[in-house]
């Protein structure tokens, strides 16, 4: 049977090799991949090359890294944790985001700077 437009050839979950938890702890989806120098093994599968390959120009998040694969979250995170086991990428947590600002000290600063003026 041959794939339809939009379908893969091998469906995504063999991509896991049929493992429901991952070799490490699980990255966030939103962490931030970043390759190192080491080259895989020659026993690496297509998709660890590809991953590689994508992050060869520098750091995506996991979740970009799936759209770009065309790969469910799920077994890109499998992907991602086995190369980071291996120590073939880095994974960063990803950055928090902001917090709020206390408007008191917004004001003081802009009275200090009307005042330099």
């Amino acid at each position: 049977m041959t794939p339809g437009p939009g379908r893969r050839l091998i469906p995504a979950y063999l991509v896991t090799g049929g493992r429901t938890v991952p070799a490490g702890p699980a990255l966030d989806r939103l962490a931030v991949l970043i390759r190192t120098d080491k080259d895989l093994p020659p026993g690496a599968g297509t998709e660890q090359h590809r991953l590689c390959e994508l992050l060869e120009p520098g750091a995506l998040t996991v979740v970009e890294c799936a759209a770009h694969l065309e790969l469910p979250v799920s077994a890109t995170v499998f992907l991602a944790t086995d190369l980071v086991a291996s120590g073939h990428l880095r994974g960063r947590p990803p950055i928090p985001r902001a917090g709020e600002i206390d408007r008191s000290l917004v004001e003081r600063l802009l009275v200090g700077l009307r005042s330099l003026h």
